[in-house]
């Protein structure tokens, strides 16, 4: 019998030309790579995705601290516990990403990427260095938060789709999957260290010097983008602005794979990842914890992001599988973590549910980068990252809503439910769009997945 992989194919890109000792040479690195390396860091032999990924390794782990510390701050210093206000001020800090990313992206697509990375990460460093300074001096207020968190959403508007598609200006296009996967393994390395060491430094010196230190990572990155080797980079032929978003969205429209993958995402990003709110409030209202054990939270989840991470890094091509069943799992873990009953189950609980989350979201979008042709690839992520950060103003303002009015639980139960009722839905339109037939198997674990061909013949097609 005929077998095939479930997974979504990218539309035909053209034939591209390049050039022959520039192939060679990332033949090369790939081969070395594999001698070398484990598969889940083949990338890391290239010099300049190695700068790229220790530089953004300490940069995540400032922005980590800062999360930590801004929560804080709101929660304890300038509210007594509003999980409303922090909701607002996580949404502010992505209100401009689904206004201002369609832009973004046809900015990335015509400028060079590194030159519009070093713009925005140092305008970054600026405002992380402002609010430091309103908080070391002692008249920072609630409102001016909120200010900092939208300069900051501005900006990271500029920043992510450039980030996400300079990663194939550095990397050959058969160590795209790999270089994706090991960004989401620096994000959640990074998500590991930085809330444990922000909670004790919170607790030892206070608010203002762990904002200065995420102020000070930026330079991390900074300096890894002045370092680069320019000639080894390979950049996507620059593109005219005009008319550039439209024909970023009429090629979305032709690909109802991609179209699904967004609508997933949105409703993980929107309503289940909110752990900086969820964690928080668990931490302080549920189990009556410190900033030392709120911080703990985060390395939890992390654990289990991280290891997610390492999982897609290592995965030779991105499944549509992994992503669906990938969401029931995060439903199914972040339910039980809503209802645990003491704060070390909560915790490690964290784990599995930090697994799936992360590899729903790297496998997504390794999913939509690689299935992408170069000269659109910063429209189309601009896209995905307005649909992945853009719900958050919607969701985050619903989850500290629902945890002010319905219990602090109900902020990771509702959001485990909308992922699980959305991912049987998708499932169920797969299944019968394609014309598929699913066989479960409990124990060991199995999925049998077919084409129905007629009524009494099917052709196996996936197993797991």
């Amino acid at each position: 019998m005929a077998k095939w992989s479930l997974v979504f194919e990218g539309a035909a890109g053209g034939v591209k030309s390049c050039d022959a000792g520039r192939l060679f040479m990332e033949q090369q690195q790939m081969g070395t790579a594999r001698k070398q390396l484990p598969r889940a860091f083949a990338s890391l032999v290239i010099p300049n995705y190695r700068r790229f990924f220790v530089g953004a390794l300490l940069s995540n782990i400032g922005t980590w601290m800062e999360s930590v510390a801004q929560g804080w701050l709101v929660l304890t210093v300038l509210t007594d516990g509003s999980a409303v206000a922090m909701g607002w001020v996580t949404a502010l800090r992505f209100a401009a990403v689904p206004l201002l990313s369609p832009l973004a992206g046809a900015v990335a697509d015509r400028v060079p990427k590194r030159k519009i990375l070093l713009v925005t990460q140092t305008l970054l460093a600026c405002n992380s260095t402002v609010l430091c300074i309103l908080v070391a001096t002692g008249v920072v207020e609630l409102w001016m938060v909120f200010i900092t968190a939208s300069i900051e959403g501005c900006i990271t508007a500029f920043d992510n789709p450039s980030r996400q598609a300079f990663v194939s200006e550095m990397v050959p296009e058969g160590r795209l999957q790999n270089a994706v996967g090991l960004n989401a393994t620096s994000f959640n390395s990074a998500r590991l260290v930085g809330p444990g060491v922000a909670g004790l430094l919170l607790q030892w010196l206070g608010v203002a010097p762990v904002l200065g230190l995420n102020a000070f990572s930026y330079l991390a990155m900074i300096v890894s983008l002045k370092g680069m080797k320019t000639d080894e980079l390979h950049p996507s032929p620059a593109r005219q602005m005009k008319g550039s978003m439209r024909e970023g969205f009429a090629y979305i429209r032709s690909r109802p794979d991609i179209m699904l993958i967004m609508l997933l995402v949105f409703t993980m990003a929107t309503f289940g990842m909110n752990f900086n709110i969820t964690n928080a409030t668990m931490a302080i209202r549920v189990f009556g914890k410190d900033a030392a054990e709120y911080g703990l939270l985060g390395s939890m989840i992390a654990i289990g992001t991280l290891s997610g991470a390492l999982s897609a890094a290592a995965a030779e091509r991105p499944r549509l599988r992994v992503i669906l069943l990938g969401t029931l799992g995060f439903a199914f873990f972040a339910g039980v973590a809503s209802l645990a009953e003491s704060y070390l189950v909560y915790a490690l609980l964290l784990i599995p549910t930090g697994y799936a989350m992360l590899r729903v979201v790297n496998t997504a979008n390794a999913t939509v980068q690689t299935s992408t042709p170069a000269g659109l690839r910063g429209r189309v992520m601009a896209v995905y990252i307005a649909i992945f950060l853009g719900g958050t103003p919607i969701g985050s303002p619903t989850i500290g809503w629902i945890q002010d009015n319905w219990g602090t639980r109900w902020g990771v139960g509702f959001g485990a439910i909308v992922a699980g009722v959305v991912a049987v839905l998708l499932i169920i339109y797969t299944m019968r769009s394609k014309h598929l037939k699913a066989h479960v198997q409990l124990w060991p674990p199995r999925v049998d997945v077919e084409t129905i061909v007629n009524a009494t013949s099917t052709v196996d097609i996936a197993k797991q």
